[in-house]
């Protein structure tokens, strides 16, 4: 019986020593930018080829019940923080490029955490956290290296980014403008670099890759969905022609995650990495920013508070994950992914801040049990008297993003039953309804200001080249109001 004991001992002790000796998974996240719900495969679209994403989506774990925020900045933000947009300062629309702010920098960002670990941390793509000095950008917040774009949207082959009437060249590497990418679809430099950035990577070490794409977000009023025209002819299919344009920008997108998962494989960093892919926020259908995405059968689009705009398309996979091939209903929110990925990478979770509002889900990932989350804030924005809140099944909404008029009519749906948000049940369910709008003004009791400036014109790529660049890094070159800032004392 004591050897018995012993051997069972020594086994359980092989065990905990085997899985503690596991080297931390590679994390490569892939977020695209204006997906809308019916715009890949993996939720029933077939319209436009996705096979990439359709093949990790089925062989992982599709999220059906995953949210985000209305629009870029505040999803970006929550999932670099993993707190809501609310708490930050960063709730009310996006950060332009003459904003002299960006994402507080009290807060700590996941690849600082993941730093902590070893990780080798890169970032390929957009930014939109923030430019003004050289400390709100990525190689200041955890990143070892970028090649992208700061600013929120760019042409994808010219590069220039316009906001506002004023334009500029926005790609670099690190901080210097990347002129000798001019010309390169966009897709194909965060391709690329990705795949430059596995193959060069030591094995020994883990690897964090975040991979935040322009597609499939519109680009400049003189161009608004630029595609490789070799693309654009495979897809005749799909009309009417701004679709089209549309699904070649996804094509291409689709394509370079092909990229990096082969990359991956020839690396042999495959079986010990974790994929991730979302979306930013619901498709622009029309209105703000439109690209002709879809997010049918949902209401709503980009920068509203209806699951259009807010339930996103996503997944994640991983060799690690045994449960997976399935359809998930769990409900996980953008900020839950710092704790769970965190958690995946062997950090210490009980040691993270208590302000957190993202949830680790990590666990429930891998045996499919429920989450513990049971609410999500959408947002409570109130420069335009917006707020919405799920509680289980119950979702709340009040007034309207961007142009849209509030007839001062409250909304209660219950999104199992009813995801497309037909049916409102407010006068129905006065008491729920009333227990969430108190949920609410709860919540927004804990909100900070947003954070929103007024742009600075002394930021006005004019100024400085025309590119986008870290004007209050230099505004002593400034002194002199507008006539005096230029770049000629440089």
């Amino acid at each position: 019986m004591t050897l018995v004991v012993i051997s069972v001992l020594i086994l359980v002790l092989t065990i905990v020593l085997v899985t503690s000796s596991n080297p931390p998974p590679n994390i490569v996240f892939i977020l695209a930018d204006d997906l809308g719900w019916n715009d890949v495969g993996f939720h029933g679209s077939a319209q436009i080829p996705t096979p990439n994403l359709d093949a990790l989506a089925y062989s992982g774990i599709i999220l059906n019940r995953y949210y985000v925020t209305p629009i870029c900045t505040p999803s970006r933000a929550a999932l670099m923080t993993g707190r809501y947009p609310i708490h930050t300062g960063m709730q009310h629309a996006v950060l332009y490029g003459m904003e002299p702010r960006g994402l507080p920098l009290e807060e700590k960002l996941l690849p600082e955490y993941l730093r902590e670990l070893g990780y080798k941390n890169h970032i390929v793509g957009k930014w939109h956290l923030g430019h003004y000095t050289r400390r709100y950008t990525p190689l200041e917040r955890g990143f070892d290296s970028h090649v992208g774009f700061w600013t929120g949207h760019h042409h994808m082959f010219d590069h220039s980014a316009v906001e506002t009437e004023t334009w500029g060249l926005d790609m670099r590497r690190g901080y210097d403008v990347a002129y000798d990418l001019h010309g390169k679809y966009t897709t194909h430099v965060i391709r690329d670099e990705a795949v430059a950035r596995i193959g060069n990577h030591s094995v020994g070490d883990p690897l964090f890759l975040y991979v935040a794409h322009a597609a499939v977000h519109s680009a400049n009023p003189y161009d608004f969905l630029p595609a490789p025209d070799v693309t654009v002819a495979g897809l005749e299919h799909v009309e009417p022609y701004p679709r089209r344009k549309f699904a070649a920008m996804l094509s291409e997108l689709d394509e370079s995650v092909g990229a990096i998962v082969e990359a991956l494989k020839v690396k042999g960093m495959l079986d010990n990495t974790i994929i991730v892919f979302s979306s930013d926020n619901g498709g622009p259908a029309e209105g703000f920013n439109s690209n002709a995405a879809s997010n049918w059968p949902l209401r709503g689009v980009k920068n509203t508070l209806w699951e259009g705009g807010v339930r996103a398309a996503g997944f994640i996979w991983s060799p690690l994950i045994a449960e997976s091939r399935r359809v998930s209903q769990q409900m996980i929110h953008i900020s839950d992914w710092l704790p769970t990925l965190l958690d995946a990478a062997g950090y210490d979770v009980e040691t993270l801040p208590k302000t957190l509002d993202g949830i680790n889900v990590w666990k429930s990932l891998l045996n499919g049990n429920s989450t513990e989350r049971r609410e999500i804030l959408h947002n409570i924005d109130d420069i335009w008297g917006s707020a919405a809140l799920t509680v289980n099944n119950w979702k709340v909404l009040k007034g309207t993003n961007y142009k849209g008029q509030w007839d001062n009519c409250l909304c209660l749906y219950d999104v199992l039953q009813d995801p497309c948000e037909l049916d409102n049940l407010a006068e129905r369910f006065p008491a729920i309804l009333d227990s969430m709008l108190k949920k609410l003004d709860a919540y927004n009791a804990t909100a900070v200001p947003p954070g929103n400036l007024a742009l600075d014109t002394r930021g006005d790529p004019r100024f400085w080249g025309y590119t986008w660049h870290n004007f209050g890094d230099d505004l002593e070159h400034c002194d002199g109001g507008e006539e005096g800032c230029n770049t000629q004392s440089l």
